[in-house]
């Protein structure tokens, strides 16, 4: 006997979950296969309404990529939901049967997927079940997405329930937010995963813990996994599952063009970019790799990635502390398939980070060959050594150029320059080493002799099939000639010219140890006038950026050998320490001062900062660089107006600070202190213990006053809200010009500090 439900004559069953069975039956009226969807006896008013909205919402939706509802009614209390017959298996068959797909395959598909959710969307309609068991793959290969069960239309009022299959809910959904299209592209990317390695992004069989994990643990990808997924494609879907709606692709069509554009084969196999040796680099890379990152960098990012207190600023400054990391980023998010999400060329590195998100990051830092295990050792310090020039030229441009959105552009622009260097002595050793024993000719020609075109080129060509940004392509480029004797007006050409300096300033370092300074001078000397600054201003910027390049060597494991050329970059050891007693040095002072104001520009920078650890850097500073006895912060008490002592470094500073109370108002007992805030005068005493000085001294002050001393008021709208005093008592505190000019800075620096933090 044939079982019947309505009209519809009962087959054979095509599947069975929790609260429905799916037929394939026979419509006699239209003489047709259909799919039948009963709903089970046991359910509930609410999940019967469910049902009805669901055939409404699927029967509103007509694509080629959605399996279509036909009809929608009950019959004899059991309602049911009609619809297209799709012969052929569910993706979630098919993966069991195969496995992982083929990358090219697994992309394909999805853009079809996408391509029916991005119409579902357009027409106000959110999946929110996307998964491999409600894709139905027809005879002709094509997918169709069904099972709108729990569907929502963008305009619904939201409940706060918790809908979607814990393997491939997104994290807001997770945590009962309204419907959005950006879940369906999370649910996608997570698909996409399953489909390129055969296994689930996120593993666990405890639904409430899968809950947990979506709202709260990264995606990442699988660390061993068996296939071969390049990084393009890696940090697509990395970005489709990042955490922050704010991260992923902005819509399905967007994630489908990036597939697409991915699909597509790459410049570099099709281009010929009219030179032999240009274009046999482009093949050895590509058989080759990127270049090695440093093991201390790729440590330091796996932890920023892996933490959910780290900001996007910190995780660019780390990037940028890696040349191949940084390469490698600039280079992924300048590819086709992230240009229309990215609104054209990206170039800065912290517009990259964001694009790629955090779990793209770790996954590309962790696909990097590690420099410290590199074969040759000496090949590998070459690369240290070259690294660290590039690092020196970056940080070199980045100090002589003023605060503003462009430093970061200044820093890649100084980097890159030394992009085709790089390239062929990692890539053409044998070539590079050619190069370098050419001692006695033009570097450049040497270049064009050995290998048919100069590093400057090779580096553009690659640059340029990279899909670097123009802007940065045109910084890297040499300004021909002499430099001008005149501020040059145009930014671009101005930047050019800060390259080519600091490129030059960085060989003069390496050429000769006992003649660096005399170089150095006279570069500073040619440059200063097109670059509009004073060659002293020059020279302090390459005090500053051989003390960071320093730092960075430490922390990052690229401290050179004592005899190796490139150990000439760092900072030579200060005669002396430099302490309360020591002699003072103005210039060792003034590089002290400028490393100090540099790094507090940096903090001022961030996205965030503590101000107690600003004015720490800030007072540390001054001490150091005037050689002072103590350096004391007083601030603006708010009930009584008086400055009081609140920080102070220096032996035995604690009785001091303590006695600090400086009156500021009008009316109030004028002394020198007092009179200093008041009229906001920076104030210098040589002799603080002279007869005719010590009744305008605090009386508070004369048993203790030093022999000399230094008063910084801070002013805001007019009035001295924080002082900083600093003294020595062995001897008189003799700051330069050059020195005051750099404490004022320091001392404006803290005052900003405290108005973005107020």
């Amino acid at each position: 006997m044939v079982q019947r439900v309505g009209r519809f004559e009962l087959l054979a069953p095509l599947g069975r979950g929790a609260q429905a069975t799916v037929w394939r039956a026979h419509d006699p009226q239209l003489q047709r296969e259909v799919a039948l969807k009963l709903l089970a006896d046991n359910t509930d008013i609410d999940t019967r309404q469910a049902w009805l909205e669901e055939a409404r919402l699927a029967g509103a939706l007509h694509h080629p990529g959605i399996v279509p509802v036909f009809d929608a009614g009950e019959d004899n209390g059991q309602p049911y939901i009609v619809s297209e017959c799709v012969q052929g298996p569910t993706l979630a068959q098919r993966l069991r049967e195969d496995g992982h797909w083929a990358t090219r395959d697994a992309a394909l598909l999805m853009c079809e997927v996408l391509d029916a959710l991005a119409y579902a969307h357009a027409n106000g309609v959110v999946h929110r079940d996307l998964k491999p068991s409600n894709i139905l793959l027809g005879g002709d290969g094509r997918p169709r997405v069904m099972d709108f069960g729990i569907a929502a239309r963008l305009t619904d009022e939201h409940d706060g329930r918790v809908v979607g299959t814990p393997g491939y809910i997104s994290p807001e959904a997770a945590a009962g937010q309204a419907a959005s299209p950006v879940m369906d592209v999370f649910s996608a990317g997570m698909l996409l995963g399953l489909m390129l390695t055969g296994r689930m992004l996120r593993e666990g069989n405890d639904p409430l813990l899968a809950l947990q994990h979506a709202m709260h643990v990264d995606v990442v990808w699988p660390a061993h996994s068996e296939v071969d997924v390049d990084d393009a494609l890696r940090s697509i879907v990395l970005r489709a599952t990042a955490r922050s709606p704010d991260l992923r692709w902005p819509d399905a069509t967007s994630l489908k063009a990036a597939l697409q554009d991915w699909l597509r084969p790459s410049v570099d196999e099709h281009v010929n970019l009219g030179h032999g040796t240009l274009n046999f680099l482009l093949r050895r890379m590509k058989l080759t790799g990127d270049f090695p990152a440093l093991s201390n960098a790729v440590v330091r990012i796996q932890r920023i990635t892996s933490s959910d207190k780290e900001s996007l600023h910190a995780l660019s400054a780390e990037i940028l502390r890696d040349v191949a990391l940084t390469n490698k980023l600039l280079r992924l998010v300048n590819s086709a398939h992230f240009q229309h999400a990215s609104h054209g060329e990206v170039s800065t590195v912290s517009r990259a980070a964001a694009l790629v998100g955090f779990s793209g990051i770790r996954s590309m830092a962790l696909s990097l060959v590690l420099l410290e295990h590199m074969g040759d050792q000496q090949h590998a310090e070459r690369m240290k050594g070259l690294f660290l020039e590039s690092l020196l030229t970056a940080t070199l441009v980045d100090q002589l150029t003023p605060p503003s959105r462009e430093r970061e552009e200044a820093f890649l622009a100084g980097m890159m320059s030394h992009l085709g260097r790089m390239l062929a002595e990692y890539y053409f050793p044998d070539e590079a080493t050619r190069i370098r024993s050419l001692i006695d000719s033009d570097p450049e020609r040497a270049q064009i002799d050995v290998l048919g075109l100069s590093y400057e080129a090779l580096g553009q060509g690659v640059a340029q099939v990279w899909g670097l940004p123009t802007s940065l392509r045109q910084m890297m480029a040499r300004p021909p000639g002499m430099p001008p004797h005149h501020r040059v007006d145009v930014d671009t050409e101005r930047m050019r010219w800060r390259v080519r300096a600091a490129g030059e300033l960085v060989q003069a370092l390496l050429a000769s140890s006992d003649k660096q300074h005399d170089a150095v001078q006279v570069l500073a000397e040619r440059y200063a006038k097109a670059l509009g600054v004073q060659a002293q201003e020059v020279s302090a910027a390459v005090h500053v950026a051989r003390s960071h390049l320093g730092s960075l060597a430490g922390s990052l494991g690229l401290q050179p050998n004592a005899r190796a050329k490139a150990h000439r970059l760092l900072e030579p050891a200060a005669p002396h320490t430099l302490n309360s007693k020591a002699t003072h040095n103005s210039e060792h002072a003034q590089k002290m001062l400028s490393a100090g104001i540099a790094d507090v520009t940096a903090t001022l920078a961030g996205d965030s900062f503590k101000l107690n650890e600003v004015l720490q850097v800030i007072l540390e500073t001054m001490l150091r660089a005037l050689g002072a006895q103590h350096v004391i912060f007083c601030l603006r008490d708010p009930k009584t107006g008086v400055l009081t002592g609140r920080l102070g470094l220096g032996e035995g500073v604690d009785s001091l600070r303590g006695q600090f109370k400086v009156d500021a108002h009008t009316g109030a007992a004028v002394d020198l202190f007092s009179a200093a805030c008041m009229k906001g005068a920076d104030t210098l005493i040589a002799d603080g213990h002279a007869a005719n000085l010590q009744q305008r001294l605090p009386a508070w002050y004369r048993p203790t006053a030093a022999r000399s001393f230094l008063l910084l008021p801070m002013m805001m709208k007019g009035a001295a809200f924080a002082l900083i005093y600093a003294d020595r008592d062995d001897e008189a505190l003799k700051p330069s010009e050059q020195e005051l000019t750099l404490l004022r800075t320091l001392r404006n620096q803290a005052v900003m500090a405290f108005k973005q933090t107020h």
